[in-house]
């Protein structure tokens, strides 16, 4: 299987920790030149590029609030500039507050959906004219939370956001498909990173893994591979898809 992404640029916002640090890299590794977008992290954006040039790969870094479609506009704008196009989008970056929905607040509410679903409105918006224009296809593809497609308690509002974001990329997908651009999901289980809190996840390690046939949470390494695939060539004839990486926790 040739997963290769030499001559392409892709875009990835939250990317400088986590799942989207591990998806930058290896999206690099298959010769990609990689935008890593960040909004607060940008030590850890300056190092990630640090270590992909070290490796012989390309990739600089870009400050935008995906919730602005201006700022989002630019970073896009200059994004093209820099590498001469921008091919694919990871939407990445996302809130995911563990909060009983009665203890929620506007301000919440607001933050899931700037970030979750309008953070993905905003990427679409700036980068499908440039993929069109371009008229070597593309890809789009929007991580969220697998609460997103069957629910949980105490994540209603990232669940929220997130499953308006599985409907728009359905959306994208059938309206862009006549371009050669592909949209899909990929929707996560519990995924272990440097956000999660240790005493919680010591208290609740032992409970959760019961719900995972695979007797683990994930790591963010579980998820960059398939988003490489959703990426190439190879996955030219999947669209309009929401595809779980979730350790078997739900089979819907």
């Amino acid at each position: 299987m040739n997963l290769s992404l030499d001559g392409k640029v892709a875009l990835v916002t939250g990317a400088a920790r986590d799942v989207g640090r591990d998806i930058a890299l290896t999206l690099a590794a298959q010769g990609a030149a990689v935008a890593i977008n960040y909004q607060s992290s940008a030590a850890a954006a300056e190092a990630l590029v640090a270590e992909i040039v070290a490796a012989g790969g390309k990739a600089r870094a870009w400050r935008a609030d995906i919730a602005d479609l201006t700022e989002t506009g630019a970073m896009v704008d200059e994004v093209a500039a820099a590498f001469g196009g921008i091919d694919i989008v990871v939407n990445n970056a996302g809130v995911a507050e563990r909060v009983r929905f009665l203890d929620t607040t506007p301000e919440q509410w607001k933050r899931h959906i700037d970030i979750g679903l309008l953070g993905t409105v905003n990427t679409s918006k700036a980068a499908l004219p440039r993929m069109i224009a371009a008229g070597r296809g593309g890809r789009i593809i929007s991580i969220g939370g697998d609460s997103s497609r069957v629910g949980e308690a105490n994540l209603s509002m990232a669940a929220a956001a997130r499953a308006g974001t599985i409907a728009l990329i359905k959306s994208l997908a059938r309206e862009f498909g006549r371009h050669d651009i592909t949209c899909n999901a990929v929707t996560l289980g519990m995924i272990q990173s440097a956000h999660s809190d240790p005493a919680w996840l010591a208290e609740n390690l032992p409970k959760m893994v019961k719900n995972y046939p695979l007797k683990r949470i994930g790591q963010p390494g579980d998820v960059a591979p398939m988003i490489a695939f959703l990426a190439s060539a190879e996955a030219a004839w999947i669209t309009g898809q929401t595809i779980s990486v979730n350790g078997g926790f739900a089979m819907l």
